[in-house]
């Protein structure tokens, strides 16, 4: 059985905002390990009650932001830099899924999973670079998906928005890069919360598990520590850089 990790204070000092961070998902989890590492936390999510609820068992400060609302993103970092007085660390985490084929799949089935998790993800690193690159530090983490490299059926969408965040991460890095400021991402393969059953069936998501080495799905605070590494100054020579959290091979 795995255990879960002790602190080791890898982001003493450090403030950090997350998005999509309420729930049971890789939001929650990175939170707390961060809150953990002895960083102070800034939660949010468009999900008000949810966000209120997750904020609440950190005890940390929250701002709801929907990703796909530019103004609601410029009110999250407003907030965020008036609580924490900056913002050292950016996770972005917010993403949209859905498993529908391309044949069956409307304009809007496609938007709308690009605008929240590809253009969200643009408006809220646009947004923490603004306020990075002239304090001549941060750290951006990208919650990308190892579906940015591999084809599944029925996500289309989805694996498109993963892919291009891929590709932003890779931009982003080279642009930032000359005034201190790191842009990471991770690719997660199969990490198992409750919410994801209500996207991908009981039937898939065995099957998927069933393609991992270890013959099962990560616990969402093992992507959650890679993130924490991302940011922290164990990472201190990584941009650009995609990292691959799976057991899954080809």
């Amino acid at each position: 059985m795995i255990e879960y990790p002790r602190s080791h204070g890898l982001l003493e000092g450090k403030t950090v905002v997350l998005t999509a961070a309420a729930g049971t998902g890789i939001g929650f989890a990175t939170a707390k390990r961060c809150a953990e590492e002895g960083g102070r936390v800034m939660l949010s999510d468009a999900h008000e009650r949810r966000l209120g609820e997750a904020a609440a068992k950190l005890s940390v400060p929250f701002s709801v932001c929907d990703v796909t609302d530019e103004a609601s993103v410029e009110r999250l970092f407003a907030a965020a830099v008036a609580e924490l007085g900056s913002i050292d660390v950016l996770v972005n985490n917010a993403g949209l899924g859905g498993t529908v084929e391309l044949v069956d799949m409307s304009d809007g089935d496609w938007a709308k999973v690009i605008d929240v998790t590809l253009t969200g993800t643009f408006r809220c690193t646009r947004a923490a670079l603004r306020l990075m690159q002239p304090a001549g530090a941060g750290v951006i983490i990208n919650n990308a998906s190892v579906l940015g490299w591999r084809a599944q059926a029925g996500q289309a969408h989805y694996a498109a928005a993963k892919a291009g965040v891929m590709a932003l991460t890779r931009c982003a890095a080279l642009e930032a890069a000359p005034f201190g400021v790191r842009v990471n991402a991770v690719a997660p393969s199969l990490a198992m919360h409750p919410f994801l059953s209500k996207v991908i069936s009981e039937e898939a998501l065995e099957e998927l598990a069933a393609k991992e080495a270890f013959g099962r799905p990560a616990e969402p605070w093992e992507v959650a520590n890679v993130i924490v590494f991302l940011a922290s100054e164990y990472s201190s020579y990584m941009t650009g850089e995609v990292v691959s959290v799976s057991s899954q091979h080809p």
